[in-house]
């Protein structure tokens, strides 16, 4: 099975220069977790979560207004192509540890996005057909997607950082 054939067309994105406020509010009124940043061609330069928010917000200490997307999105994103595999898709999501992948055209321009939601509402019985979609692979997918992070993306330095402090300030 193909990616596009499960993805979800319906997505919103940003743009790096965006605040933090507008990815916010695109989120609540699309009911989405995450929206892909994109630039004026529309290929991918970032991906932006929920959590990517409220963290800028923590680590920053501005208000969301103040904060552009660029400061917050992970920049680092892996797509997959119109004509993957679903199976190679979930491999890039396990291996990445991300529960949403932008989907891509041949000239890299985003016009979709598999997430773990859409995996889980197409799987079936484990069968001998090579589309990725048995219980088993998308177990395995969900196991190493919820691992916990080694790494913190680029607000993990400044967590850090605001930790220390807390915990050398005096009582």
């Amino acid at each position: 099975m193909r990616v596009e054939e499960i993805m979800s067309i319906d997505l919103e994105t940003c743009r790096a220069d965006d605040t933090l406020n507008r990815a916010a509010q695109i989120m609540w009124e699309h009911d989405c977790g995450a929206a892909p940043v994109v630039d004026d061609e529309g290929h991918v330069v970032g991906i932006l979560t929920d959590r990517d928010i409220c963290m800028a917000a923590y680590t920053q200490g501005r208000p969301l207004t103040e904060i552009s997307v660029s400061s917050a999105c992970s920049r680092s994103v892996r797509t997959c192509k119109l004509d993957d595999s679903v199976e190679s898709a979930g491999a890039i999501m396990a291996a990445e540890r991300v529960r949403r992948i932008p989907v891509v055209d041949h000239d890299g321009k985003i016009c979709g996005i598999l997430s773990l939601g859409d995996l889980a509402r197409r799987v079936h019985e484990p069968t001998h057909k090579p589309d990725g979609l048995s219980y088993e692979n998308i177990a395995v997918t969900v196991a190493a997607v919820s691992e916990p992070a080694r790494e913190h993306s680029s607000n993990g330095d400044a967590l850090g950082r605001i930790k220390r402090e807390r915990s050398a300030a005096p009582a």
